[in-house]
C-alpha cells in the first residue's frame, strides 16, 4: 500500500450521483457528483472530488472536518449567525466540527475534499 495518493482532478471513471436530503434543500434543484478515490483509518479519513450543480441548501457537519479546495465553479457559505463568504476556484477553506450553515452553489462547483469523521 502506498502512502503517497494523487488525487485526480478529473477521473475518468463513473461517479457517485446523489443529492441533498429533502430536510436540507432550500432552493432550486441540485445534484451531486461524488468521486471518492481514498479512504484511511477504518474509512473516517475519505479524499476525493466532488461536484455540485448550483442549488443552495443547509450544510452540518456534525462531527465532521471539511477540507475543501475550489476547483471550478463559485459558492457562498454563509454560516450561521454570520456573514456570507464567497469562495471560487483557486480558493481553500476549512468547516471544522459544529459547523451549520447554508452552501450555495452559484455557478457549478467542482472541488477536492478531505473528511475526518
Amino acid at each position: 500500500m502506498s502512502l503517497l495518493k494523487t488525487i485526480d482532478t478529473n477521473p475518468s471513471f463513473a461517479p457517485r450521483e446523489s443529492g441533498p436530503l429533502p430536510e436540507r434543500l432550500i432552493s432550486g434543484d441540485p445534484t451531486y457528483k461524488t468521486w471518492a478515490q481514498d479512504a484511511a483509518r477504518g474509512g473516517t479519513i475519505n479524499t476525493g472530488v466532488w461536484e455540485a450543480t448550483p442549488g443552495e441548501t443547509r450544510s452540518i457537519k456534525g462531527e465532521t472536518f471539511e477540507f475543501c479546495h475550489i476547483l471550478s465553479g463559485v459558492i457562498e457559505l454563509t454560516p450561521e449567525g454570520g456573514e456570507p463568504v464567497v469562495y471560487k476556484a483557486g480558493d481553500s477553506f476549512v468547516m471544522k466540527p459544529g459547523f451549520v450553515g447554508v452552501w450555495k452553489t452559484i455557478e457549478t462547483v467542482r472541488k477536492i475534499y478531505l473528511t475526518v469523521s
